[in-house]
């Protein structure tokens, strides 16, 4: 059977209830060792994910760093193309390949702004990135694994569509809590527990404090 889609990791460190980032957006949840493990991750796959929400908060580079390796493609998931000119993945894509993938109702100067950059704009869906319509064009493009490590919107796109294989937790030795705090899966959420994928757990490594949860889908 031919493959429609990429193999999709899911990717994100989370303090024991289930959180993400703290009310004010504080998000600093990894250890040392936990890092080097995830930009030798990164230096894996073919590609790694975003949203435009972690773009605006993080600003990240999204490049590996504390090992040795390729810096994977980097994609941005930006319906209307609201990707600041200054952000730092637009900055450096004369350096690293960069995709944003955006939908049909991209405004006309925003798809210029865009434009004057060297990067690949993928337009996938009407009002909103059809992220299985987006999957299928970055697997033409020979694109096999992606890294998702975006906010707990995209997460929920991800497993509410069932369109992931593998989720990786660093569960970090803290407790967060708030109502307004993000949780690593956001979104609507499942009705009932029946409804949740089926995982399998695969592998657990201890990096003193933290647990890295590996879990495959059944």
């Amino acid at each position: 059977m031919e493959k429609s889609k990429p193999y999709v990791i899911l990717s994100a460190a989370t303090s024991i209830d289930g959180k993400i980032a703290t009310r004010t957006g504080d998000s600093k949840l990894s250890s040392k060792q936990d890092s080097v493990r995830l930009h030798k991750l990164r230096s894996k796959v073919d590609a790694i994910l975003v949203g435009k929400n972690t773009v605006f908060q993080d600003n990240p580079l999204l490049t590996v760093r504390h090992t040795r390796g390729k810096n994977p493609i980097r994609i941005v998931l930006d319906s209307k193309g609201t990707i600041s000119k200054k952000s730092k993945i637009l900055q450096t894509s004369d350096k690293i390949p960069t995709i944003i993938a955006v939908s049909k109702s991209i405004t006309k100067s925003n798809f210029y702004k865009l434009k004057k950059f060297p990067v690949q704009v993928i337009v996938a869906g009407e009002n909103f990135v059809n992220i299985k319509l987006l999957l299928k064009k970055l697997l033409d493009k020979k694109i096999k694994t992606i890294l998702v490590e975006g906010g707990g919107t995209i997460n929920w796109e991800f497993i509410k569509q069932n369109l992931f294989d593998e989720l990786i937790i660093t569960l970090s030795p803290c407790i967060i809590g708030g109502n307004d705090a993000i949780s690593f899966v956001q979104g609507q959420g499942f009705k009932k527990i029946s409804n949740s994928p089926k995982l399998r757990l695969k592998l657990i490594k201890r990096l003193k404090n933290h647990l890295v949860l590996y879990y495959v889908k059944v």
